[in-house]
């Protein structure tokens, strides 16, 4: 049975020691910048949970017993992922683009290997009989936010849109239980957040007010997985079957006569799977869960790293340059007959014709 912990077990000194020589066991420990409902060690919404519910990841090793794969789970999402990388204590992370362009600004060594989550929409919930309409409606009002994740600059670009910033605001810092918690308490008049808002919303505990599903593209959110350099460099045999093993991932969440199965499979979360459904209506599998590291992916993260300078979210400029290593990806696709599964796109958004 493949161990699974959140973060309070990456303290423990078995975890703190480096790798050792790939004589003994290696273990891939793999972070996630998310945690489940009630702490539980599942998540969705990703061909990283995808990959994770179907045990892909453990499927591509299992006829190695020297390899080993290890899940870790953490409440406090992107900050405490790369707190954790820069303790070495991860060798890949599912992560979001502002916590992983942090880090790279603050000097980890990483690399971007294949997309994991791309255009996730963000919401705005209130109280079902509140008296916000619509962002508009927000300046002085007790709002959560998560910050530091890559919530917030989908946050803030939804703000700006509207003529406000976070300082027209009572902003809340609050990860995502702890503020789906307040405002079902009503101790916040609204909260900006993902899918645990719909769930407040199907259960009728909460309205969403905003999303971001039909509004500028520019605010959507990008997930993926990333590699650090060091484990890229002493273990370049395990890249590519990892990286091969999420997109086979990104396939069966890709495609159409799994969409039941698939939400079915994303509700071990503990967020049901009406919830999914509602958050990816409208939309195509495909459109949600392609791995492409594409001209309009990149160009999202460039993109997101000079918002977040201009939001003084940054302290320094990020260089993108070395930072995505597509090879295992492309690699991966022409393998499994998937080069032309998943539309392209260029760095302005447009569908590149094939």
């Amino acid at each position: 049975m493949i161990r699974r912990r959140t973060a309070l077990g990456l303290l423990a000194g078995a975890l703190a020691a480096p790798h050792i020589a790939r004589a003994a066991t290696l273990n891939i420990r793999i972070g996630v910048a998310e945690i489940g409902v009630g702490g539980r060690q599942a998540f969705g919404g990703s061909p990283a949970g995808t990959a994770h519910g179907l045990h892909l990841v453990e499927d591509e090793f299992r006829a190695d017993p020297d390899v080993k794969v290890d899940w870790f789970f953490f409440r406090g999402a992107g900050p405490a992922v790369n707190e954790a990388i820069a303790n070495s204590q991860l060798d890949f992370a599912y992560q979001g683009d502002l916590p992983s362009l942090v880090g790279r600004a603050n000097g980890l060594r990483t690399r971007i290997v294949v997309a994991s989550g791309a255009n996730v929409p963000i919401y705005l919930a209130v109280p079902p009989d509140g008296d916000i309409r619509s962002i508009k409606d927000l300046p002085n009002r007790k709002v959560a936010i998560f910050r530091g994740t890559n919530l917030q600059l989908s946050i803030d670009r939804a703000l700006a849109a509207n003529g406000l910033s976070e300082r027209d605001l009572k902003v809340f810092n609050m990860d995502q239980p702890t503020a789906t918690a307040a405002l079902a308490a009503r101790e916040v008049d609204a909260a900006f957040g993902s899918i645990e808002l719909l769930s407040l919303a199907v259960q009728g505990q909460a309205r969403v007010a905003y999303s971001s599903k039909n509004d500028d593209p520019a605010i959507g959110r990008r997930a993926h997985v990333l590699v650090t350099e060091d484990f890229a460099g002493a273990h370049a045999d395990i890249v590519p079957r990892l990286v091969a093993a999420i997109v086979r991932a990104a396939r069966w969440s890709s495609d159409e006569a799994n969409r039941d199965k698939l939400f079915e499979l994303w509700s071990a979360s503990g967020y049901p799977a009406d919830v999914y459904r509602l958050d990816l209506e409208g939309q195509t599998l495909k459109f949600r869960n392609s791995p492409l590291l594409d001209d309009a992916a990149i160009a999202h993260y460039g993109a997101k790293a000079a918002q977040a300078r201009d939001y003084k979210l940054l302290k320094r400029d990020v260089d993108l340059d070395g930072w995505f290593d597509t090879k295992p990806l492309q690699a991966a696709l022409k393998d499994q007959g998937l080069e032309h599964y998943w539309p392209r796109y260029d760095a302005q958004g447009r569908e590149i014709a094939t």
